[in-house]
C-alpha cells in the first residue's frame, strides 16, 4: 500500500492498533506516514502526522519531549557521577572517592528536587554511594 509522490518522498499508509483505556478492545486507525530518502539508507527518518488533532494534545506532545529530553540528560550524568564514585572505590582512592561522593550527592539530590528521581530512591542512592565510601580502609 505504498505510493511514491514527487522525488524523494514515500507516503505509506499503516494500520496503528491503540488500546482503548483499561479494556481489552483495540481500535484499528489509519494514519500516513511520510518516510525520507536521505542519500545511502533509503529510509531514515519517519514522521508521523494526523495523530494530534487539538492544540491542546499537540503542545502536550512537545512539551513531554522536552521533559523527556531534560529527564534524559539529568538521569545520564547522575550516572557518570555514579560511575566516578565507584572508579574511586575500585581505585581504593579514598580522597578521590569522598570529592566524588560529594559531587554525586549534589547531583542525586538536584535531580530528586526536579522529579526526575522519587526522593526515597534519591536517598538509596545516596546511602549506598555513601556507605560503600566509608567502607575504604
Amino acid at each position: 500500500m505504498t505510493d511514491r509522490i514527487f522525488g524523494t518522498k514515500l507516503y505509506e499508509y499503516v494500520y496503528i492498533r491503540t488500546s482503548v483505556s483499561g479494556f481489552n478492545e483495540t481500535t484499528v486507525e489509519h494514519k500516513a506516514v511520510l518516510l525520507r530518502d536521505c542519500g545511502e539508507s533509503y529510509f531514515c527518518e519517519w514522521e508521523v502526522y494526523g495523530l494530534a488533532n487539538i492544540k491542546s494534545a499537540k503542545k502536550r506532545i512537545l512539551v513531554t519531549e522536552k521533559r523527556t529530553a531534560r529527564n534524559k540528560s539529568i538521569r545520564s550524568a547522575v550516572k557518570t557521577s555514579i560511575k566516578k564514585v565507584d572508579a574511586a572505590i575500585a581505585a581504593n582512592d579514598k580522597e578521590a572517592a569522598q570529592a566524588a561522593l560529594k559531587a554525586a550527592t549534589s547531583k542525586i539530590s538536584k535531580a530528586a528536587t526536579k522529579g526526575v528521581y522519587h526522593k526515597n530512591t534519591a536517598g538509596r542512592k545516596i546511602s549506598r554511594l555513601t556507605k560503600a565510601v566509608n567502607s575504604i580502609a
